[in-house]
């Protein structure tokens, strides 16, 4: 109890000071961006993981043990066509010094809408096999899995898109996650885009990172809104804006999310963009599962409403709110889907089962025959006619 304690006392004064790192002289530099956000750049030393109990006296690891570029991928003109590069909308007013690193200012949200578990509930559901946690109360997931060995990493190229989100209290996202444990006790890491107006403030497509070591019960949060995750990177904000954003009939651009395991140090690695280590979840704040490996990777889409599987039916629209069709890419759609195991080789899955909880909702299409590099793709409307 008194470690629980003092773990709430410690995330209430690193949310304190998250409000306010813009008026208190933490920042050493702020960028007022054009869509509203204020990015500080915060010295490294100083930055919100470090106070998590777990990372006391914590040295700050600068770079992977190893490099991370095992894999060159063949690309032709069609393939280059797909790989529109992306930014973050803030970059265009400025930048973070090095030695610093960038986070957005959350002066206008409240303490009660950072941790994922303060309105993420579990109820019964689906577990396949190692007892993996899939089906969540309030959750519709349509995603790509692969299970059986130790995974040590994943990764994918996503189409990025700006799902309509119909409650403040909804979200809608696109994502990679590496999950480990129990229905009632799992483990989990995860980033990609979304759409989330609790947490953010408003309905922008936003990079973001979540974590939690109990089943969202007591820890874990988005971003670097409470002590965990450890950034380096100076060029990258967490909850930061993407832009652009793919459309329906204009360009596919994408990001490239890696999530992988440093094996000297046992940190989680996160890596954007194919080059650009963001930072670490450091192994020590897991117990057990992900602090030695991943059950299973996922690839894919989540809704979270109150709404789910409720009539009517919530309108929040996954992916582009298209249900898929492969032939047009025109919904949430991944390539470049790839596993590490012990082998450290980046290779595709050997089994991998498509999943949708509500196929009239939101549904997938894995395309895997005929084809040199398989696709998934995902995504629906929510309510139709199908989906009352």
């Amino acid at each position: 109890m008194a470690f629980k304690f003092i773990a709430i006392l410690l995330l209430e004064i690193i949310t304190f000071a998250t409000l306010v790192w813009g008026e208190n002289g933490l920042a050493i530099k702020s960028i007022q961006s054009e869509d509203g956000d204020v990015i500080d750049c915060i010295d490294i030393f100083k930055q919100p993981a470090l106070y998590h109990p777990a990372l006391k006296n914590h040295k700050i690891q600068m770079t992977p043990s190893y490099n991370t570029i095992m894999e060159t991928t063949k690309t032709n003109d069609q393939e280059k066509s797909y790989k529109c590069v992306t930014t973050q909308i803030w970059h265009k007013s400025g930048s973070c010094p090095k030695g610093t690193i960038p986070i957005r200012r959350t002066q206008n949200i409240k303490k009660d809408q950072i941790k994922k578990s303060n309105f993420f509930h579990l109820d019964k559901g689906l577990k396949i096999k190692k007892d993996i946690n899939l089906i969540q109360k309030n959750h519709s997931m349509a995603i790509l899995l692969t299970e059986g060995y130790r995974y040590v990493g994943g990764k994918t190229d996503m189409i990025t898109r700006n799902p309509h989100v119909e409650e403040d209290d909804e979200y809608s996202t696109s994502k990679l996650t590496l999950k480990s444990g129990s229905y009632y006790n799992y483990q989990d890491i995860e980033s990609g885009w979304m759409v989330n107006p609790r947490v953010y403030g408003d309905r922008q497509t936003r990079l973001f990172t979540y974590w939690t070591n109990d089943g969202s019960r007591e820890t874990g949060c988005f971003d670097l809104t409470c002590p965990g995750f450890v950034q380096i990177s100076h060029e990258i904000a967490l909850g930061a804006a993407i832009y652009p954003i793919s459309t329906q009939y204009g360009l596919p651009y994408s990001i490239t999310i890696y999530i992988y395991k440093d094996f000297n140090t046992s940190n989680w690695w996160l890596q954007y963009g194919g080059s650009i280590n963001i930072g670490y979840w450091p192994s020590k704040i897991f117990e057990g599962g992900l602090e030695v490996h991943a059950e299973t990777v996922q690839w894919g889409g989540e809704v979270y409403s109150k709404n789910v599987g409720k009539h009517p039916h919530t309108k929040t629209q996954m992916g582009s709110g298209a249900f898929p069709f492969y032939i047009f890419a025109s919904t949430g759609f991944m390539k470049y889907m790839r596993i590490l195991d012990n082998t450290m080789e980046l290779r595709f899955p050997q089994n991998v089962v498509a999943y949708s909880e509500e196929y009239d909702c939101y549904r997938t299409q894995y395309v895997g025959d005929y084809i040199e590099e398989p696709e998934f793709h995902f995504g629906g409307p929510g309510r139709n006619p199908l989906c009352p």
